[in-house]
């Protein structure tokens, strides 16, 4: 069975080198990279009782950079995240948020995070 996540690599892996991995990155990863996580979603639920032969899943998409790779980076690269999930036509996909810049102060990474909703 093909899952949301293995959908989401596949429309992701060629952007960043590559560097696209569920939940968090390797540690000592090259940047930029993508991580992706599933944060929930809304069941879908039949009187009959059938199990639906789709799911709607809500996807949190992240982008990661050195301070060397710039903010700038960051927001082409999540631009890039964006349009290619709204391409993947196997996703359905339904932009939640507009992508909200962060930092991490453990690794001085600047990232972007973005939130979708998958039909798939």
């Amino acid at each position: 069975m093909i899952t949301a996540e293995d959908l989401v690599y596949e429309a992701l892996v060629h952007l960043a080198g590559g560097r696209v991995f569920p939940d968090i990155a390797p540690q000592n990863s090259d940047t930029p990279y993508i991580t992706y996580q599933a944060v929930g979603g809304v069941p879908i639920n039949f009187v009959t009782g059938e199990t639906p032969a789709k799911q709607k899943v809500r996807m949190q998409v992240n982008v990661w950079a050195s301070e060397q790779d710039g903010r700038v980076a960051v927001s082409e690269l999540g631009k890039q995240v964006e349009d290619s999930l709204r391409s993947a036509t196997d996703l359905q996909t339904e932009v939640i948020n507009g992508r909200a810049a962060t930092y991490d102060e453990h690794t001085n990474y600047r990232g972007t995070l973005q939130d979708f909703y998958l039909f798939c």
